[in-house]
C-alpha cells in the first residue's frame, strides 16, 4: 500500500433546506487516495458525487453543512479548520477542484492571464506579475496549450479549449490532489479525448500527485482510474479496481449502471442494454434498509428493513448488499 495523500474517515455532510429539513447527501463515506493514483467515483445524477467533491475540501457554506467524520490531507486534519485558514493554506495549493460546467466559470470580461494572476496573488501577494506570466506560459506549454491563450478572453476559446484552460488554471499552484467533477461532460468526443489526455498527463508532468475523477459514466473510468467507488443515494455501494468495477461489477446497482450504457470495450460490446427501473429515494426520508431495494431485481424482504453495511469482500474490494458474492454471481447468470 502506497502513501496516502488524502484520507477520509466516515464523512457525513448534509444540506439544510429553508424548511429546516436535513438531506444527508454524503452518508458515512470513507476513502483513501494514494500518491500517483486516480480514484474514480461513479453514479447517476443526484447520488451525491458533487456534494462529496465539495465536502472533501473541508470548505462548507450553507446550505451544505459538516456533520461528522474527518478529512486528512497530506497528513493534516482539515476538518474543523476555519474557512479562511483552509482557503489560504489548502485550497489551490494542496487540493483543487474543477466543478461541473467549469468552462462557464470564466469571467467573459477578463483575459485568461488575469485569472491566473488572481489565483497566485491570493496566495502570494508580493509575486511579480512578470514572474507570474512566465510561470503561466511554461505551465501552459507543458500541458499542450499555446501561450497565446493567456491573452485571450474566454469567448474566443472553443468549448474544449475552455475546459483545458480551466484545468490548467486549477493546477497552476501544483496542488497535491485534483478533484475533477464531470470534466468531459458537454464536450464532443474529440474534445473529451483531449481533456482526458491532459488530465492523465498532469501526474506525469508533476502538476499533481493524485486525482479524484467523478463521472456518471462508469466505463469511462476504466481508461482513467486505478480504483473506482460506486455511489448511490449518498452512500458508497461498491469499491473495486477499475477492471473489476467495469468487467465484473458485484453490487446490483453497479451491474445496472454497466448494463445501461453502450460500451466499446472488447468483451462488453455484446452485452445487452438494460435500464434500471424506478428512481433514487428521497433523501429527506431515506429508507431504513437498503437504499437500492425498491429498484433491485434481487431484493429480499429483509433488504427493506435491515441496514446494510459495506462488507469487505477481500483484496480491497467491498460492496453493500445482504446477498453473498456467490449468490449475486449466480443471480447474474440468469439475467441483468
Amino acid at each position: 500500500m502506497g502513501q496516502a495523500v488524502l484520507e477520509v474517515n466516515d464523512l457525513t455532510t448534509k444540506y439544510i433546506t429553508r424548511f429546516r429539513e436535513d438531506i444527508y447527501a454524503v452518508d458515512h463515506v470513507s476513502l483513501r487516495v494514494e500518491e500517483g493514483k486516480t480514484l474514480g467515483i461513479a453514479g447517476e445524477s443526484g447520488c451525491g458525487k458533487s456534494t462529496l467533491a465539495l465536502s472533501l475540501m473541508g470548505y462548507y457554506f450553507p446550505p451544505l453543512h459538516y456533520v461528522s467524520g474527518e478529512i486528512i490531507l497530506n497528513g493534516r486534519k482539515i476538518t474543523g479548520m476555519k474557512p479562511d485558514e483552509i482557503r489560504k493554506t489548502a485550497l489551490g495549493t494542496e487540493i483543487a477542484y474543477i466543478p461541473q460546467a467549469a468552462m462557464n466559470a470564466l469571467n467573459p470580461t477578463q483575459k485568461v492571464i488575469n485569472f491566473i494572476e488572481d489565483v497566485i496573488l491570493a496566495h502570494n501577494p508580493t509575486q511579480d506579475k512578470k514572474d507570474i506570466y512566465e510561470l503561466a506560459r511554461a505551465s501552459f506549454e507543458v500541458l499542450g496549450l499555446p501561450a497565446s491563450v493567456l491573452h485571450k478572453y474566454p469567448v474566443e476559446l472553443s468549448g474544449g479549449m475552455k475546459q483545458r484552460t480551466v484545468i490548467a488554471v486549477s493546477v497552476i499552484l501544483r496542488p497535491t490532489v485534483l478533484i475533477a467533477d464531470e470534466p468531459s461532460s458537454a464536450l464532443d468526443v474529440t474534445s473529451q479525448k483531449m481533456v482526458i489526455k491532459m488530465l492523465k498527463g498532469l501526474m506525469e508532468n508533476g502538476f499533481i500527485k493524485a486525482m479524484i475523477f467523478i463521472t456518471h459514466e462508469l466505463p469511462l473510468l476504466y481508461n482513467v482510474a486505478d480504483d473506482i467507488m460506486v455511489m448511490y443515494a449518498g452512500q458508497i455501494v461498491e469499491k473495486a479496481t477499475a477492471k473489476q468495477a467495469v468487467f465484473d461489477p458485484l453490487h446490483p446497482y453497479s451491474k445496472g449502471l454497466m448494463g445501461s450504457i453502450i460500451v466499446p470495450e472488447s468483451g462488453l460490446r455484446s452485452v445487452k442494454l438494460t435500464a434500471i427501473p424506478g428512481a433514487p429515494p428521497n433523501l429527506k426520508k431515506p429508507p431504513a434498509g437498503c437504499r437500492f431495494a425498491e429498484r433491485c431485481k434481487y431484493v429480499q424482504p429483509e433488504c427493506k428493513v435491515t441496514y446494510v453495511p459495506l462488507y469487505d469482500a477481500g483484496n480491497g474490494r467491498a460492496y453493500r448488499c445482504i446477498l453473498s458474492e456467490k449468490t449475486l454471481r449466480e443471480a447474474y447468470q440468469h439475467g441483468w
